[in-house]
């Protein structure tokens, strides 16, 4: 029986029984680090029949090989062209939902961060408004809009309805301007496609009067930074916490992440909002799921 060879192409920090799993369903390589280049990541991965990867290499040369499957570790896959896996018979299978528990995790803390304005709080020496400031703004009662209902968007309703917030979703078909009037807090949770690029433009900006704070998870393609940072330097929003999407996971010299620390009223993180040992273990278990399917003749999660 033909034993298909797999290549695992970057670190994926496998459970000894994850590792066993995926060595069952054929002769696997598994790296423990990652490549230091593109060119790398082609040596590494050049006669294997199933590729396991993250992003670096995979991003500049994901259409280098032909015939091949790539089972994919994370969500975000709206940057692939479709055409040019049709053209080198590529198929792919991603992990949807497998970071929904961190990323909602890091909305739910931004939220508290901005509104609570714990960051000014933890550590401070003064405090002029000791017995209490109509500032610092609790989650109770207020309204919130959450721009897509998909895996991260409901959880996030979950936990900002067991705070005592309002809580609409805007989905596709929605009069997006509508939804988000007199909205305390904006959440920007939408998948990168043709539909949602462009999406949230001066429109969108210019719905608010200084009275609502913005969080982004997603790519920037979809919320235009330069028009974000026009409303906040304008008082249109409040405040902005941003993962910075279009980064590389976990690039802190990132060019647009680098801009924002010198922002005020914004909090940057450089894309690491998936982040947690929950997510290693749901995308970990997706992929060989999806390596299985595949193998079975039964593929799942294809792009």
């Amino acid at each position: 029986m033909h034993k298909p060879k797999i290549v695992v192409a970057s670190q994926m920090h496998f459970t000894p029984e994850q590792r066993e799993r995926l060595e069952r369903l054929g002769d696997v390589k598994i790296y423990n680090d990652l490549p230091v280049s593109p060119e790398e990541w082609v040596e590494r991965t050049k006669y294997a029949e199933i590729i396991c990867s993250g992003k670096p290499g995979l991003t500049e040369k994901i259409y280098e090989h032909k015939n091949v499957f790539y089972s994919l570790p994370f969500v975000a896959v709206g940057w692939i062209n479709k055409e040019k896996l049709k053209e080198n018979n590529i198929t792919v299978s991603y992990c949807p939902g497998c970071n929904s528990y961190a990323v909602s995790e890091w909305i739910v803390a931004m939220t508290l961060l901005l509104m609570r304005k714990f960051r000014n709080l933890i550590g401070t020496q003064s405090l002029n408004d000791k017995t209490g400031s109509p500032d610092y703004h609790g989650l109770a009662d207020k309204k919130a809009c959450i721009l897509g209902k998909g895996n991260v968007g409901s959880k996030v309703r979950k936990a900002y309805e067991a705070m005592g917030m309002k809580v609409s979703f805007f989905e596709r078909g929605d009069k997006l301007i509508e939804k988000i009037k007199n909205c305390d807090i904006v959440v920007n949770t939408l998948s990168s496609n043709e539909q949602t690029e462009g999406l949230l433009g001066q429109e969108f900006y210019d719905t608010f009067d200084g009275k609502t704070y913005f969080i982004t998870v997603t790519s920037s393609k979809i919320y235009n930074p330069e028009l974000m940072l026009k409303a906040l330097k304008e008082n249109k929003l409040l405040g902005i916490a941003d993962d910075c999407g279009s980064a590389a996971p976990g690039d802190y010299n990132d060019q647009y992440y680098q801009k924002l620390l010198c922002v005020p009223g914004i909090i940057a993180t450089p894309h690491i909002s998936y982040q947690s040992d929950v997510s290693v273990r749901m995308s970990n278990d997706k992929m060989i799921d999806n390596v299985e399917a595949w193998i079975k003749g039964e593929p799942i999660n294809v792009l």
